[in-house]
């Protein structure tokens, strides 16, 4: 069985509201936008001007603009996550990262952020692009007791440096943000998580890509309506498998893509709203840290005999899910 010990999250403080978006003339709107993705507010690491005045359509100059790194944000979120689990940095075992964005193609996210924090650990990357949180923590269970006492697993994704401002449909959707959660198999914690399931429909692999020096792009119909489907099957799956008497405490957190599709999801599983824990309105589409951060965010209002279902579906076509168990 594998323990969340702590988790923990960071925003970088410059806001893109809508209201930003529409002064940069690209054909949209407040009402358009809130229609469509649900989306209010979003960080970057960017500086506003810096948008404002090139569109980003120069990646490498983004990479240079960036006010933070990912191996300065996941250390911040790192931090938060060791603090809550209440050890030092020094019984973190082993370092693993992963998301859509990375600063390198080498070295690993990981060994960067493990340098950040002063580590001198096993690091390496493990990525199914959003989906990763629950994959991590799917192969961090597979362990089992031949895993350190405390791995942390990070994803630092900051991946308005991609994003082309002069497009419309993909500007409005990403903000940016960093989990971490610091987990073990061998060491009990409050929280537990007592099922997890990745999988991949690799036929759909390119209907959402990032390529190496290039912009964010999708086949936004196709991943939409492959999300609802997966993402509402998968939930399924974990409601099956919770007692009757315990179902109505059974929480949802799902990838924080757009609000639609979240609300599709629910109204498909019957899900009530405040069984329902999203950030999707006031930070965007934070890809792979989305759901985790809802969690981090929600970390103190989770309560003895609460059940967290937290599901995700990423590039590739990935996807995972995790049935989380409070005492």
């Amino acid at each position: 069985m594998l323990h969340i010990h702590g988790i923990g999250h960071f925003h970088p403080e410059n806001e893109i509201d809508n209201a930003f978006l529409e002064a940069l003339d690209i054909g949209t709107n407040d009402a358009w936008i809130v229609e469509r993705v649900g989306i209010r507010r979003r960080r970057t690491v960017l500086p506003l001007d810096y948008i404002r005045e090139t569109r980003n359509l120069d990646l490498r100059a983004a990479q240079e603009a960036a006010l933070y790194s990912n191996a300065e944000t996941g250390r911040r979120a790192a931090q938060m996550a060791i603090e809550r689990a209440g050890i030092e940095p020094s019984q973190i075992g082993m370092v693993i990262a992963g998301g859509c964005s990375p600063d390198t193609c080498i070295p690993a996210e990981a060994s960067r952020v493990a340098h950040a924090l002063g580590l001198e650990v096993p690091a390496f990357d493990l990525h199914t692009a959003c989906s990763t949180f629950g994959t991590q923590l799917h192969f961090v269970s597979q362990l089992g007791p031949a895993a350190p006492e405390f791995v942390l697993v990070v994803s630092p994704e900051n991946a308005t440096r991609i994003v082309d401002y002069t497009d419309r449909n993909t500007a409005v959707l990403f903000g940016d943000g960093s989990s971490a959660a610091v987990v073990s198999t061998r060491v009990p914690s409050r929280v537990r998580v007592t099922r997890t399931q990745f999988g991949a429909s690799p036929s759909g692999c390119d209907d959402v890509r990032i390529p190496r020096m290039g912009y964010f792009s999708q086949n936004g119909p196709a991943v939409h309506k492959f999300a609802i489907k997966r993402m509402a099957s998968l939930l399924e799956e974990i409601q099956q498998e919770v007692p009757a008497d315990q179902a109505s405490r059974l929480i949802y957190v799902g990838h924080q893509a757009n609000l639609p599709m979240l609300e599709s999801v629910c109204r498909r599983r019957g899900i009530p709203p405040e069984r329902h824990y999203a950030n999707i309105v006031e930070y965007g589409n934070q890809c792979a840290a989305g759901a985790p951060i809802v969690l981090s965010q929600r970390w103190d209002d989770l309560r003895a005999g609460d059940l967290v279902a937290v599901v995700v579906v990423g590039s590739g076509l990935a996807w995972s899910s995790l049935l989380l168990e409070v005492s």
